[in-house]
Formats: C-alpha cells, sequence, structure tokens
C-alpha cells in the first residue's frame, strides 16, 4: 500500500462527475427543447470507492502507480434510457462531442455477459481544470434502459454479499430474471410511439395547468376577482370532470382577459390604497 493523499487522488474524479452530470442533464433539456423528446430519463453519478479501486487493482494486476490509466471506471456516469433504441441515439450523440474524446466502447447489450447482465459502457478521457492545471482523466459512461438498471443493481447487491460468487440456484435465477428484463425492453418497444405519445400529451397538459393558474393569479393581483374567480370556477368544473379538452378554450379565454388586462384595461394591483 502506498502512501498517497486519498482525497487529493480522488478530487480531480469528483470534479469530473459534477460536471458530466451537469453537462448530460444540459443536454435533456436541450433536447426535450429542440425534439419534443430525449433518449436521456435521469443521470446519476459515482467516484468508486477507496475499497473498490484497490480490489479491482488488486483482480486487474493493476500497479499502485498506475491506477489512473489502469482502472477506467474511478470516475462513473450512468444514464438511464426508456428504450433500448435511446441508447444507439445518445451513443452517438456522446461520441460526437467535442467536450471529451471517446476511447472505445463496450458493448453488452449485443454482446450480454453469461451473468445476463446487459449495458452498454463509453470509456472516455475528459479533461479538468484543477489548480496544479488541466488533468486527463478516464471515466466511463454507461447506457442501460430502467429494466436492465433494475436488475444489474440487484446483481450488484448479490455479489457483494457473496463476494463475487453467488450460489448457482440464485444465479439461475437472476439469469431468467434478466432474460424476462430483456423481454421487457422489447415490448416496451414495440409500442415506443404510443409511450412517447401519451407522455407529450401529459407534460403538455401539466404545462397548461401551471401556465393557466398562474395567470389566473395575475388577474386577483390586479383585482379582476370577479373574473378571476369566474375562471377558477371553471377550471374547477373541467378539472373535475376530466374533460381535459376543454382545457385548450378556458386557456384561450384567460390569455384574452390578460391581453385585455395590458392593453388599457389596467387597475391597481392588490394591496394599493385609494379609489
Amino acid at each position: 500500500m502506498d502512501g498517497r493523499d486519498w482525497s487529493k487522488f480522488l478530487l480531480p474524479y469528483e470534479q469530473a462527475v459534477e460536471e458530466l452530470k451537469v453537462k448530460f442533464k444540459i443536454l435533456r433539456t436541450e433536447l426535450k427543447a429542440r425534439e419534443e423528446y430525449s433518449p436521456i430519463e435521469f443521470v446519476t453519478g459515482r467516484v468508486k470507492r477507496i475499497s473498490s479501486i484497490l480490489a479491482k487493482a488488486k483482480k486487474l494486476s493493476v500497479p499502485m502507480d498506475q491506477l489512473e490509466t489502469g482502472i477506467e471506471d474511478i470516475a462513473g456516469i450512468r444514464i438511464m434510457c426508456q428504450f433500448e433504441e435511446d441508447i444507439e441515439r445518445l451513443a452517438e450523440l456522446i461520441c460526437e462531442r467535442q467536450d471529451l474524446k471517446m476511447m472505445y466502447c463496450k458493448d453488452y447489450i449485443r454482446n450480454k455477459k453469461d451473468s445476463g447482465y446487459r449495458s452498454y459502457h463509453i470509456i472516455v478521457e475528459y479533461p479538468v481544470q484543477t489548480s496544479l492545471g488541466m488533468k486527463n482523466l478516464l471515466a466511463e459512461i454507461q447506457l442501460r434502459t430502467l429494466a436492465m438498471n433494475f436488475w444489474a443493481t440487484i446483481e450488484h447487491s448479490l455479489n457483494y454479499k457473496y463476494h463475487g460468487t453467488i450460489p448457482e440456484d440464485i444465479s439461475n435465477r437472476l439469469s431468467k430474471a434478466a432474460e424476462a428484463a430483456y423481454r421487457l425492453d422489447q415490448e416496451m418497444s414495440s409500442i415506443r410511439d404510443e409511450i412517447v405519445e401519451s407522455q407529450k400529451l401529459f407534460e403538455d397538459h401539466a404545462s397548461l395547468v401551471t401556465k393557466m393558474l398562474n395567470q389566473i393569479q395575475v388577474l386577483y393581483f390586479h383585482r379582476r376577482v370577479k373574473e378571476a374567480g369566474l375562471f377558477q370556477s371553471r377550471f374547477q368544473e373541467i378539472w373535475e370532470s376530466n374533460e381535459l379538452s376543454r382545457l385548450y378554450e378556458l386557456a384561450e379565454d384567460v390569455e384574452a382577459a390578460l391581453a385585455g388586462l395590458a392593453s388599457g384595461g389596467k387597475s391597481k394591483p392588490a394591496g394599493d390604497e385609494g379609489p
């Protein structure tokens, strides 16, 4: 064991993880704004624990002075996708980025591990600006569906419990569960268009409701209490009847009221005194 200061050694990796998480979250937001759909469901990241680094170095026979090049996943990013097709699209986007360098990929989806593990791994070189200058680090980006991630999380826990040697009966059941998860992904892909359309409809309605209720509050603020109250009652009636298509008609009426307010029907904000 060398006498390295582990907190200082891991600091740039922690920086890399935080920066990459932010960048992929921004990518998700940008894709939803431009294309109304993002292959990124959510992003997580972690820096490998010291005990895990030491265990992997021992397993791979990596000398302690070669950890930075010998262990590629000290910094790890995991990106979850809804559908298997999203993984291919996202992998292309990552490989085209100019702020990191793609080293190589490991496709465990087409070539699953014997355990049943499926995931798509991209090893990248990522530059971080430290107080001592620029430092290029290796990081692993894992792309998975939600089903793949659920299975892999369970397998990881069992591997930890049994020190990497899972009993045969549990291993067999895990393998069957992996195939069930894969079939689930295939089934979801077969109705992908329906799912995406439904999700977009839900998001559109949610955004419309938020915008409309905020606009009604603006009318209350400008002492258009009677008008705002009528809009509020109409909204409540529509919401309780679940006739959400009528929301668009109400939204137009609220917009018209606000337009009239802006064009000349100005009134004093609530709280002002005087006639």
